[in-house]
């Protein structure tokens, strides 16, 4: 499994809006064939994991997927129905897949066929790794992550106004990689005036594609971040609109009146935080968000913590919904 899981890592940034899903071939003689998925309209990893092997070499064999095998005809023919013409003895998954055309029909066709099944097999780490992919078809709504970074006691910009660099290289280009994993950017008016941005994935030999920009509010004349979309509205009704056209993830990157909204709504599932080695050590500077906050104790929003670790002399700490 954890071979298919790093199959399915290698094509992350292509197969949107469908899952990015690994599949690893165990065949009578110890070989595996791996395969992940391909660009939309393309094979599902299935399919190409059985491809790589010959029709002799698949029978009998054990196919280990991270995701429920489809079961219904798309623009590609159901996973299912190769898996059982394939003539494979054992299916191994990961976890079940909550699209409603799927949602455990794939696993009753094949046990149906007499091909016995086992699901759950890591099940918490397939969960994480296509987690965008599965809020989606739970929700109709991409997964939102919400990128900021914060001196150590919490300030964004100086009183001046500035803010460059808060954090280290080596957080900035972690951040990128956030970017590289969107399929769409969002950031406020505001920012767009006061920073110019690109939202550009900018990384060394980056050859993936870019994820599409939206400018919360009206775009400058010139901006960096043109062309890109403009939206004003409610930012639960624009999720909806980002979900109906099969975006998965989306990286939310300020500023403070931007995050705040996000926030304040209950839509963010995923925080990302870098934090500088640095203290402003006053009040007068840019906090992480803009106007009131909890009132109490009590009524502080907690999540889960996902991950905390060291990106450079930066602490990188991740928390996500619970």
């Amino acid at each position: 499994m954890r071979q298919a899981m790093a199959a399915a890592a290698t094509v992350r940034r292509t197969t949107a809006p469908n899952p990015w899903v690994g599949a690893a071939l165990l065949l009578s003689d110890g070989t595996v064939v791996l395969g992940a998925t391909e660009p939309p309209g393309n094979r599902h990893a299935e399919i190409v994991a059985l491809a790589a092997a010959s029709p002799a070499a698949r029978h009998e064999a054990t196919l280990v997927t991270t995701l429920e095998p489809c079961c219904t005809e798309g623009r590609t023919g159901a996973c299912t129905d190769a898996i059982i013409e394939a003539g494979i003895a054992r299916v191994v998954v990961g976890v079940v897949d909550p699209d409603s055309k799927v949602a455990g029909r794939g696993i009753e066709v094949l046990r149906g066929a007499g091909i016995e099944v086992e699901v759950g097999l890591l099940a918490q780490e397939v969960a994480v790794q296509l987690r965008p992919y599965l809020h989606h078809r739970s929700t109709g709504r991409p997964e939102v992550t919400l990128k900021m970074a914060s001196t150590l006691d919490g300030k964004t910009a100086a009183p001046d106004g500035s803010s460059k660099w808060i954090t280290s290289e080596a957080a900035r280009a972690d951040a990128h990689q956030l970017r590289a994993d969107a399929q769409i950017v969002i950031v406020g008016a505001g920012t767009v005036r006061a920073d110019n941005p690109e939202l550009t994935v900018r990384l060394p030999g980056y050859e993936g594609p870019q994820p599409e920009r939206l400018v919360l509010g009206s775009i400058p004349e010139g901006a960096k971040v043109l062309p890109s979309r403009s939206y004003e509205g409610a930012l639960g009704d624009l999720l909806d609109s980002l979900g109906d056209e099969g975006m998965l993830s989306v990286l939310v990157e300020g500023g403070a009146t931007v995050a705040s909204q996000f926030h304040h709504q209950g839509l963010v599932d995923r925080y990302v935080v870098y934090l500088a080695p640095a203290i402003m050590g006053g009040s007068d500077g840019r906090g992480l968000f803009e106007g009131p906050g909890a009132a109490s104790m009590a009524e502080l929003w907690r999540g889960d913590m996902a991950s905390c670790y060291m990106v450079g002399e930066d602490l990188r700490v991740e928390v996500v919904r619970k």
